[in-house]
């Protein structure tokens, strides 16, 4: 089977990398790289059975119409945005399943894209418009576990665990910056708690204007938790906490 690719940032490069290494004819579309497989004209995606778009939230509404001049109805179509319910208001002419993988870095581009970033990943479908094997095949071959759920539910979650995580790492990273001593003696923990302050810019302004509610809502569930953490009964809670994310990240 052919499969096609559009944008080839940090996701959309690692699924052609690890495309390419299992053997797969791959075609890719893209703007700003060059090289074997990879076209300028969306033309080349005509007989792919599997296509991935892989570009920036803002742009994939404009990109999955686009595709309804140029693919036949069963071709296959999944986006990578981190966000799901704004791709399912509309049906499309061809196969459109979509998905979110639950992998990336704080990087950005093809050049710090690599083989290997989807393993051990949850990679999240909304299958509103129907089911298809043959994304679920690719998605565990790239090395990733398949999880069903609703666009709503994707959304309430991933303000949860990566779009209010950016946003409270942005904000202590804010608060700290104008006190001097705080930055010249910052250490492992603070680069930690604020590596999700390095997220692309692009993507970051998108998942906050496009997910608004859900990261507010995300937020006053935090300060309630503060609230509980450090009114009583600290240490049990902290020791449950930890309890509780050995278990998750074993």
């Amino acid at each position: 089977m052919k499969i096609g690719i559009i944008g080839l940032g940090l996701i959309g490069g690692s699924i052609f990398k690890d495309l390419k290494k299992l053997g797969y004819d791959v075609v890719a579309v893209s703007n700003s790289q060059n090289g074997e497989g990879i076209y300028k004209d969306y033309d080349v995606l005509k007989t792919c059975g599997l296509v991935f778009v892989c570009s920036a939230m803002n742009k994939t509404l404009e990109i999955l119409d686009k595709l309804e001049e140029i693919l036949p109805p069963d071709t296959v179509v999944t986006d990578v945005c981190s966000l799901k319910r704004f791709v399912c208001t509309k049906k499309r002419p061809y196969k459109f399943i979509p998905s979110h993988p639950m992998a990336g870095t704080e990087h950005k581009g093809f050049e710090n894209s690599f083989e290997g970033l989807f393993n051990g990943a949850k990679w999240v479908i909304t299958p509103v418009f129907g089911k298809d094997e043959t994304l679920i095949e690719i998605i565990t071959q790239l090395g990733a576990t398949p999880v069903i759920t609703t666009p709503d539910k994707h959304d309430e979650a991933a303000a949860l665990i990566s779009h209010m995580p950016m946003v409270i790492a942005q904000a202590i990273f804010k608060t700290a910056q104008d006190n001097n001593l705080a930055l010249e003696i910052a250490a492992s923990g603070f680069r930690d708690m604020t590596r999700l302050a390095m997220s692309n810019t692009e993507m970051a302004d998108d998942m906050v204007q496009m997910n608004s509610d859900n990261i507010q809502t995300a937020i006053l569930k935090l300060y309630k938790s503060i609230g509980d953490l450090t009114n009583s009964n600290y240490l049990d809670q902290i020791n449950e906490i930890k309890l509780n994310r050995q278990s998750m990240f074993k």
